[in-house]
C-alpha cells in the first residue's frame, strides 16, 4: 500500500504565495477578483456565443491594447472600498464645512448678479458633464481586464458623483439666491443648445459609444477627463476667484486634489501598457484621433470665461504637458 502525500498548506491565497511575505490588505481584497478571465472562450461560462460573451472577448480580450498580465497591475494609492470611504468621508466634511461657512455669511448676496448670471452657463450645467464621466469609468470599469484596474475606474465614478453632487447642492442654494437666472430649470437647455457646452457634449457622447477597452481608457482618461479637469475645473475655479467667487474656487481645489489621484493610477497603467512593443504607438494613434475634439471643447468653453488670460490656450498646454509626462 502507497503512503499518501500529505500536501503542506498554503499561508495565504495561491496567487499571492510567491510573494513570500504576508500580503497586504490591497492585495487581498484587490487583486485578481475576476472570475471571467478564466476561460478566453467563455468568459461568463455559458454559451461561447451569448451576447455578452461574444462582448466581452471582442471588446476586452480583442483589445489591440496589450499586456501580459494585466493583473500585475497595482494601484500606487493602493485604495481599496474601506480606505476610499475613510478618505473621501474626509474630504465631504471638508466640503460640506466649506459650504455651510459660506452660506452662515451669506456668500451668495454678495455675487455680482453679471457673475451669477455666468454661474448658470458655466457652472450648474456642468452636472450633466460630470455625469458622463461617471458613465464613461463605470463602463471602462465592468469592462476591465484585471480587478486592480476595475476597481481605481469604480473610485473614479464615485468621485464623479460626488463632483455632480457637489454642483447640485450649489445649484439649489444659488436659485434660492438668484430666482430669476433660471437656476435648477435652464441647466438641461445649456447643456443641450449653448455653444458652451457643445464641444464638451460631443466629446462625450463620442467617448461613451466607444466599446473597446483599451480605446475606451485612453479616450476618458488621457484626452477627455484632462479637457475637462483644466477648463471646467481649474479654468473655471481661476474665473471664480478673480470675480470674488471664493468659494466655487475652493470646490474645483478640491476636486482636483480627485483628479491628482486619478493621474497617478493611469501614469501607472500607462507605464505598465508602455512595455509591451507596439502600444505606445497604438495609444499615441488614439491620442491623436480624439484631441482635435477635445481642443474644441476646451475651445468652446474657455472663449469667453470671464477674466481668465489665454484660458484656452493654457488648459490645452496642460492636457498635453500631462501626456508627455507619460511619455506619450
Amino acid at each position: 500500500m502507497s503512503e499518501t502525500q500529505v500536501l503542506k498548506p498554503l499561508k495565504t491565497w495561491s496567487h499571492l504565495a510567491a510573494r513570500r511575505r504576508k500580503p497586504s490588505e490591497y492585495e487581498i481584497v484587490g487583486a485578481n477578483l475576476h472570475y471571467n478571465d478564466r476561460d478566453p472562450n467563455a468568459p461568463y461560462e455559458l454559451d461561447p456565443n451569448m451576447f455578452m460573451n461574444t462582448w466581452y472577448k471582442k471588446n476586452t480580450f480583442g483589445t489591440l491594447l496589450k499586456h501580459a498580465d494585466w493583473n500585475a497591475f497595482r494601484d500606487p494609492d493602493e485604495v481599496v472600498y474601506r480606505t476610499y470611504n475613510m478618505m473621501q468621508d474626509g474630504q465631504e466634511t471638508y466640503v460640506f464645512g466649506v459650504l455651510d461657512q459660506f452660506s452662515k455669511r451669506e456668500h451668495d448676496s454678495s455675487l455680482d448678479p453679471r457673475w451669477a448670471g455666468t454661474l448658470a452657463r458655466y457652472y450648474t450645467p456642468s452636472r450633466y458633464l460630470f455625469h458622463t464621466l461617471q458613465m464613461a469609468s463605470a463602463y471602462v470599469g465592468q469592462v476591465s481586464p484585471a480587478s486592480t484596474i476595475t476597481s481605481c475606474n469604480y473610485f473614479q465614478m464615485a468621485d464623479s458623483l460626488r463632483w455632480l453632487s457637489h454642483t447640485a447642492y450649489r445649484t439649489k442654494e444659488l436659485s434660492l439666491a438668484f430666482p430669476d437666472k433660471g437656476f435648477a430649470v435652464a441647466e438641461r437647455n445649456y447643456w443641450e443648445n449653448d455653444p458652451v457646452w457643445q464641444g464638451f457634449r460631443e466629446l462625450m457622447e463620442k467617448a461613451l459609444t466607444v466599446w473597446d477597452w483599451g480605446e475606451a481608457i485612453v479616450v476618458i482618461n488621457l484626452v477627455a477627463k484632462p479637457a475637462i479637469e483644466e477648463a471646467v475645473l481649474r479654468k473655471l475655479g481661476e474665473s471664480a476667484r478673480h470675480n470674488g467667487d471664493t468659494l466655487l474656487g475652493l470646490l474645483t481645489d478640491a476636486q482636483l486634489m480627485d483628479v491628482a489621484r486619478h493621474h497617478r493610477w493611469i501614469s501607472a497603467l500607462v507605464k505598465m501598457a508602455l512595455e509591451t512593443p507596439g502600444n505606445q504607438e497604438l495609444i499615441s494613434g488614439w491620442i491623436r484621433k480624439w484631441e482635435p475634439l477635445a481642443d474644441k471643447a476646451i475651445d468652446a468653453y474657455c472663449e469667453k470665461l470671464p477674466d481668465v488670460v489665454d484660458a484656452a490656450e493654457a488648459a490645452k498646454s496642460a492636457t498635453r504637458d500631462f501626456r508627455r509626462s507619460l511619455g506619450l
